[in-house]
């Protein structure tokens, strides 16, 4: 069960790319504080006993998933010099999801992704198109981000339908 709880709220913490409280994780993974914090304890010792980029930390606003500082040199050279983490995560789910509607897309990033998806748009990675019912947008990548991450297209192994 621990180990499970371990591997939901990694993948809570790299879906919402900030940090959050325990009482946050809880909600989102489903369980009590309690049990979340013995998770948290097992994933902070296995991210500190692997050779991996990222850890997960404590920080005052709550807990994070991020990249070892170790790394913060090599970001500052891939990473499109206006795009912040925050940006790039959202970046990121729009390409392995897309299209995908905004309201989808706040629900998996928070509401920060209004203003990443204005500046996505702006800077030519993201196209935004009204619903037909006209209530969301439906956002996808363009040919600007396949050109600048050098990508003809994302594997089909990411585009399979879930199975139900």
């Amino acid at each position: 069960m621990s180990h499970r709880l371990a591997t939901k709220i990694e993948a809570i913490l790299y879906l919402k790319g900030q940090p959050l409280s325990l009482s946050e994780i809880a909600e989102y993974a489903g369980c009590d504080r309690t049990e979340v914090k013995e998770a948290l304890i097992e994933l902070i010792h296995d991210y500190a006993h692997r050779d991996s980029a990222l850890e997960v930390v404590e920080t005052p606003e709550g807990y994070t998933l991020q990249l070892r500082s170790t790394f913060h040199n090599l970001m500052q050279n891939l990473i499109p010099p206006e795009l912040g983490v925050g940006a790039l995560r959202t970046l990121a789910a729009i390409a392995l999801k897309g299209p995908i509607s905004q309201t989808e897309l706040v629900d998996l990033r928070g509401s920060g992704a209004y203003q990443q998806v204005q500046e996505l748009v702006e800077l030519g990675y993201v196209r935004k198109r009204r619903q037909a019912d006209g209530r969301s947008y439906w956002l996808q990548v363009t040919d600007k981000f396949y050109q600048y991450f050098q990508l003809q297209e994302l594997p089909q192994v990411l585009e399979q339908p879930a199975q139900s």
